[in-house]
Parts: C-alpha cells; sequence; structure tokens
C-alpha cells in the first residue's frame, strides 16, 4: 500500500481516503476499474472529537490526539487487510488551526505509518465540490453546497456543474457550541447571538447566493444529512436511501424548533436522531436554519458523497489532472450500469437509443415535453433491457428495480425513478397516469415518464431483429396524422415495421391523433387505424 496521488494503472484497483475531522475520523474504501467506475467496498467511522476544546485553547488535547492516532492506526490496518494499492489522509480545520497541529501530524505518520496531509479550507471547498458535482451532477441551478463540520463550513455557488464562488469559513458546529451555546438547552440570549454571528460572518455571501437565483441547497456532511433524516421521520417518511432526499425550509425550522426546546436526554429520543451528534444539534439547527432562509428559503438536499469521496475521486485520476470517473458524469454512469448487467454488448440498446433519442427530439413539442428530456430518453434506452440479466419474462420490471437500486451517480431521485419507470414501460402494458408507481412524481415528471415510454416503445420495436436495420427516424404531420418515415438503407425491414405497428398504442393515445408507419426510398405499410384516444 503506498500514499499519495500518483495516477493509477489501467487496471482495477482499490483506493482509500481518509478524513480526519474535527470531529470524526472516516474512511471509504473503494474499487476503481479503468472504465472509471468507482465501487465503495467500506467505509468505516469512529467519533473522536479531535477539535474538542481547540477552538477555544488553541490546542489539540492529549485525549483526543491519542484517540485519532488509535483510529488512524486501525484504519490503516484495514486498509491493509483490503488490499489497498493506494490510500491518501487529509486533516482539515482543527489540525490546521491548532498550535500543536505540526507535531501532531508528524506523531501521525511515526505512529501509524500513514501521511497525513493537513489540507486548507479552500482544498477542502474544491474537494467537496468535486465529489458532489460527482454524484448529483448538479446540472442547471445555481446550486448552493453545504458541508457542515465540526471546525468550518464550505459553502459554494454552483452552476451547470461549473461553481461560481467558493468559500471555506471559520462556523463549524463544534466551533459555534464552545462559542455561542452554553447552556443545554441553549438560551435564546444564547440562540440570538449565535445568529447575530451568523449574519455578520455568511450574510452577505448567502445574499449573493438569492440574489443569483439558488434553486436548492445541497448539503454534503453527516450533520446536515441527520436534519434531512430528522425532517423526514416527523413527517413519517423512512427515506430508505438518504442520498438525494430532500426537505423544504420550513421543516428544517421545524426541526430547529424542537431541537431547542429539549434537553440532550430527550433530544436523543427524536425521530432520526444521530445520538453520536446529540450534542452539536442545536448549533447545526440554526446555522442551516439561518443559511437556507438567508439563502431564499431554500430546499435542502442531502449527498453522501463529501471530502472523502473528493479525495477518491483526486485518487481515481488516470494519468491526467480529470478522472474518466467524472468527466463524462451521468452519461458514464449510465454506460458502466449498462456493461454491467446487458448482454451481447448492449448494440441493441445503443440502436434502441439512437432511434427514441430522434422520436423524442421531434415528438417533444407535440407532447408537451421539455428538450432537454431527449438526455434522459437516450439513458433509458440503453438501460431497458439489462433486466434480461436476471429473467427473460419480466425483464422489463427486473430493469427498473436495477436501475431504482443502482448507485446512478449525477442523477435526482426523480431522475432515476423516471429512468426506472419509463425502461420499465418498454413493453407489456403502457405507464397510465393513475399508476401508483407514478403517484409520487410530480406531474410533469409523470408526463415525462409516458412520453419517454412512448418513444422507447416504438424505437425498440423498430430494433426488432437486433440487426440495426433501421438507419434513422423522422416525423411529419399531414392531413392530422403523424407519420414516422423509417430509413432501413435498403435493406429488408418487414419485421421492423411489423412490430412497430403494434407499439404505438401509448404515442397515439398522448398525441390524441394516428400514427403511421412508413419506409423510406417508396415503401410503405398500409396507414395504422385509429387508436383509441385519450387526453394527456
Amino acid at each position: 500500500m503506498t500514499a499519495g496521488s500518483r495516477p493509477a494503472t489501467m487496471r482495477t484497483v482499490r483506493l482509500a481516503a481518509i478524513d480526519l475531522g474535527t470531529n470524526s475520523v472516516h474512511m471509504v474504501i473503494a474499487e476503481v476499474t479503468p472504465e472509471g467506475r468507482i465501487t465503495v467496498v467500506d467505509r468505516v467511522k469512529e467519533m473522536v472529537r479531535l477539535g474538542r476544546h481547540a477552538f477555544i485553547t488553541g490546542r489539540l488535547s492529549p485525549e483526543t490526539m491519542t484517540m485519532a492516532t488509535r483510529a488512524l492506526r486501525t484504519f490503516g490496518q484495514l486498509a491493509r487487510a483490503r488490499r489497498v494499492r493506494r490510500l491518501r489522509a487529509v486533516a482539515t480545520s482543527a489540525v490546521r488551526e491548532a498550535r500543536n497541529g505540526a507535531a501532531f501530524v508528524r506523531r501521525l505518520t511515526r505512529e501509524t505509518g500513514l501521511p497525513v496531509e493537513v489540507i486548507s479550507g479552500p482544498d477542502e471547498a474544491r474537494l467537496i465540490y468535486r465529489a458532489a458535482r460527482h454524484a448529483l451532477g448538479l446540472l442547471g441551478g445555481p446550486h448552493l453546497l453545504v458541508d457542515v463540520g465540526g471546525g468550518s463550513v464550505e459553502l459554494s455557488l454552483v452552476q451547470d456543474g461549473r461553481p461560481l464562488w467558493m468559500r471555506s469559513l471559520p462556523l463549524g458546529v463544534a466551533r459555534l457550541t464552545e462559542q455561542f451555546l452554553h447552556r443545554d438547552p441553549p438560551s435564546a440570549g444564547q440562540v440570538r447571538a449565535l445568529e447575530a454571528h451568523l449574519d455578520d460572518a455568511v450574510g452577505e455571501l448567502l445574499l449573493r447566493a438569492r440574489r443569483a437565483g439558488a434553486v436548492q441547497a445541497v448539503g454534503t456532511s453527516g450533520t446536515v444529512n441527520t436534519l434531512v433524516q430528522m425532517a423526514l421521520a416527523a413527517r413519517g417518511e423512512d427515506p430508505g436511501r438518504l442520498h438525494g432526499a430532500s426537505a423544504p425550509a420550513f421543516e428544517i425550522a421545524r426541526v430547529r424548533r424542537r431541537v431547542l426546546e429539549v434537553g440532550a436526554g430527550e433530544r436523543a429520543e427524536l425521530p432520526g436522531m444521530d445520538a453520536k451528534r446529540v450534542d452539536l444539534m442545536p448549533a447545526a439547527v440554526v446555522l442551516l436554519d439561518v443559511i437556507l432562509s438567508r439563502a431564499g428559503g431554500l430546499d435542502l438536499v442531502a449527498c453522501s458523497w463529501a471530502l472523502r469521496e473528493g479525495v477518491l475521486l483526486e485518487l481515481a485520476r488516470f494519468g491526467g489532472e480529470r478522472s474518466p470517473a467524472t468527466e463524462t458524469g451521468r452519461r458514464r454512469s449510465v454506460e458502466v450500469l449498462a456493461k454491467r448487467f446487458a448482454l451481447g454488448g448492449n448494440g441493441h440498446g445503443r440502436q434502441v437509443a439512437h432511434l427514441a433519442a430522434q422520436l423524442y427530439t421531434a415528438l417533444a413539442p407535440d407532447l408537451g415535453l421539455p428538450p432537454d428530456g431527449r438526455e434522459l430518453t437516450e439513458y433509458a434506452a440503453l438501460l431497458h433491457d439489462i433486466g434480461h440479466a436476471i429473467d427473460h419474462d419480466r425483464h422489463h420490471r427486473h430493469t427498473a428495480y436495477l436501475v431504482q437500486n443502482s448507485e446512478l451517480l449525477g442523477f435526482t431521485p426523480t431522475e432515476v425513478t423516471v429512468l426506472a419507470l419509463a425502461a420499465r414501460g418498454h413493453r407489456k402494458q403502457a405507464p397510465k397516469m393513475s399508476d401508483p408507481e407514478l403517484q409520487p412524481l410530480p406531474p410533469a415528471a409523470r408526463r415525462l415518464v409516458r412520453g419517454i415510454a412512448a418513444c422507447l416503445r416504438v424505437a425498440d420495436a423498430l430494433d426488432r431483429t437486433h440487426l440495426g436495420v433501421i438507419k434513422n427516424v423522422e416525423v411529419v404531420r399531414p392531413r392530422g396524422q403523424v407519420l414516422i418515415r423509417a430509413d432501413p438503407g435498403g435493406e429488408d425491414a418487414e419485421l421492423e415495421l411489423w412490430a412497430a405497428e403494434r407499439r404505438v398504442d401509448l404515442l397515439s393515445r398522448l398525441l390524441d391523433r394516428p400514427v403511421v408507419l412508413r419506409l423510406r426510398r417508396g415503401r410503405s405499410r398500409a396507414p395504422l387505424r385509429p387508436a383509441a384516444t385519450a387526453a394527456r
């Protein structure tokens, strides 16, 4: 096992990243393939409270340094047992600011054999941004990234995957608790003093985010994720997979009121509470409530990737500044999943994606769907047959299960559900607006599922033989019909047209018009009888 960020060789390799934080020490171990797939194989955490009293005294205590050293030694043993090839350990604000921080780092290296790198606040913000971009894509926006640590808070405003600005501020919850909240539960005066401090320290930055039109806040730390979990529990929901789950600002404000009115013992029993964070949650809820409200009443979205995953991404680079795992983002995530389960190289999936994307682009205005739905159409097509890896007869349902339960990084939970349900709708019964599976989605997403599924059904049929006979399709609209012209490039396409004529039912209903299929270059089929139409 070696340390550092030397470029990886082009073969599967195991990497590890350690985050020596103010509150806890985390390690994540992942396997990285030459194609850029990153699969987490182990996570471990020890709550050592390295920064306890350090922001008041200016020094790390002997007790917490000993606990952190033991944790790091154990993590090194686990990394060797897991056959990790390369490891990088970073320390953040508690070590960065302590007068004895440098001596502690030398001790860690001497007693554990692992070199520890003390990173700056800007580097911390950059690595957190990199992890969140990889995990959620961060397209559109602007998105306000929020990482709440024990000693510092990292804030970044991201538009279309690119940072507009990044800041690291000394506003961590351990620091704020020691400075302002000396009673449990805290007094109203202590909370007011904390709010005034936050307004002075970060108010102008949050106003900039509000004026820029920030659409949501994305939280990348365990403290933030605990708050989202508490908000969901308060409304009686079990998020299952917390990554991508969200809570509106008013629910975080409601959690704040509940947390601040009870002492630690009762607070530990609140639904969704992480017992190890009980003493820090009063500062955390005040901090997050201020951030969300001052930035415009934003929803808070949980992101399971944070600093240590950002370190992993840098370790995973392949001979260049950017990792293949992050260069193509969402598409790479889809292609990796398709490669894992699709049979025969997925040539059929790529052909269906080509045709479905053409159909979607041509028909989106008629269907009242957004142009950017083309991307999800392509991805649903690439994945539509992966369920064959489990069973043929119900492969569409198995596909939906695999998509819904795989780690498709870069996608929101709604987008993952759209992909899963649209792919499931490529055969058998077409999805209906009244289907129970569609009900949790907003109306626009339900319409998108049905529109993508309609295009997917026709495109899948137009490659009935899996031979790529149909080269392209175009759509025209003569005399109240929708005419799909398929170009077979001179090849026999009778089976493709036979299959497609039986799969236009949903498309015809959505368009409220008959759909006609014809071959280009003079060959054609008789027009279909108008299908029973239905309101969109």
